[in-house]
């Protein structure tokens, strides 16, 4: 199995978002990622906006 091909940025994002090592990340089966991917979406759906995330610049 190949490494996923994503940016390091990207990677090291998705590492600290889905709390798993770089490397483990880097070697997780594409459709297990997309799935984890998808949780946590669905996790931050449910959280109620802060007034810091409305994207409104003042």
């Amino acid at each position: 199995m190949k490494p996923l091909q994503v940016s390091p940025e990207t990677a090291v994002k998705l590492a600290e978002k889905l709390k798993v090592p770089l490397e483990h990340l880097m070697h997780m089966p594409q459709h297990i990622l997309m799935q984890k991917i998808a949780e946590l979406a669905k996790e931050e759906a449910n959280k109620p906006a802060s007034p810091d995330d409305s994207g409104a610049s003042s």
